[in-house]
């Protein structure tokens, strides 16, 4: 800073006023709780983030997300829970960057509280110094004024027992005067005493007063530099928090943009396939034909595939009336 404004702006025309010192120190005091507010808040933000981290965490690891899947697909799917997996271990490790900073707010805060404390205990002593001086010169000051309007009552007393004949009262009221003229004396300079004394309590404490000014507003930009720096430095991590999310979070579409439809097709029907062959057409058998064609006992019953003959036309015409066409299939109704 090029110039101090504190010392220049917080002085009274009272010498026992102490509104500008104590206008500093309530500003002072509402930067202190401004700065344990931060740290609270931090702290809250921290419990916050560590509580999300740990339920994603238990999201990821114990709620099942597609685990049937298979092949390109289920290592995409593999790379999400992974990457979340991350992302919540990240919002832990932020939970506690949060709480160090809340702990070097805090020391901050300690470390200026132990430093006003050292200007206060001597701005509080030399503050009762001077109201204490200040009383003392006052009523010396007080004695002196009533010590000169005893000698002017003196005086006046002399003066009207001018024409008395009585040596003796007359006598006692020039001892009267002298003591007072004495007593003017002695409180006079007892009065100037306290106000030299009360002058160098003065020029003490407006010294101190400065030196208390340069050291507060000295403090007061340190603590709006680090309160400042440490929002920043809150704001970046926060930052941070979603540009990591979103690196982890492209690892899953470059997962995904690997993911083949056609493979995973190609895979399944590999791994499960039963066959290429589908099974043969049921076809129609006459009851009474097979009767007639029933074969003697003794050999086989079962149907000779290999010796089939080909399928028997039908006597009757498509036109037949007992015929009924669905698309390419011919239905004969029973």
């Amino acid at each position: 800073m090029t110039r101090s404004l504190f010392k220049g702006n917080f002085w009274s025309a009272d010498i026992l006023s102490t509104i500008g010192y104590d206008n500093i120190i309530q500003h002072l005091n509402n930067g202190r709780k401004n700065c344990k507010e931060f740290e609270d808040f931090l702290k809250e933000r921290a419990a916050i983030e560590e509580r999300y981290g740990k339920d994603l965490l238990n999201l990821s690891r114990k709620k099942p997300c597609g685990q049937s899947e298979i092949n390109t697909l289920k290592r995409a799917l593999e790379v999400f829970k992974q990457q979340v997996d991350n992302v919540a271990q990240c919002h832990i490790q932020l939970a506690q960057s949060l709480r160090e900073e809340a702990r070097k707010m805090e020391e901050f805060r300690e470390k200026q509280k132990l430093q006003r404390k050292k200007t206060e205990l001597i701005m509080d002593a030399i503050h009762k110094q001077k109201s204490l001086q200040f009383k003392k010169t006052m009523d010396a000051k007080k004695n002196y004024e009533q010590k000169c309007r005893d000698k002017d009552e003196a005086e006046q007393a002399v003066s009207r027992s001018a024409n008395l004949v009585n040596p003796k009262q007359q006598e006692k009221l020039f001892v009267k005067l002298a003591t007072s003229k004495t007593a003017v004396e002695d409180s006079d300079k007892a009065y100037m005493l306290h106000i030299s004394t009360l002058d160098k309590v003065r020029e003490e404490w407006q010294s101190e007063h400065i030196k208390a000014c340069e050291a507060f507003e000295a403090q007061e930009c340190e603590r709006i530099n680090f309160f400042r720096n440490a929002l920043w430095l809150h704001v970046n991590q926060l930052s941070q928090q979603c540009v990591t999310s979103d690196e982890m979070y492209e690892q899953v579409r470059k997962s995904l943009e690997m993911c083949s439809i056609q493979r995973d097709i190609e895979y399944f029907v590999n791994q499960r396939k039963t066959g290429q062959i589908p099974p043969a057409p049921i076809m129609y058998e006459n009851f009474y034909s097979s009767q007639k064609n029933a074969v003697p006992a003794g050999k086989p019953t079962g149907p000779n595939l290999a010796r089939r003959g080909p399928l028997p036309i039908p006597k009757s015409s498509p036109d037949d009336p007992d015929y009924s066409l669905v698309d390419d299939y011919s239905l004969l109704y029973q």
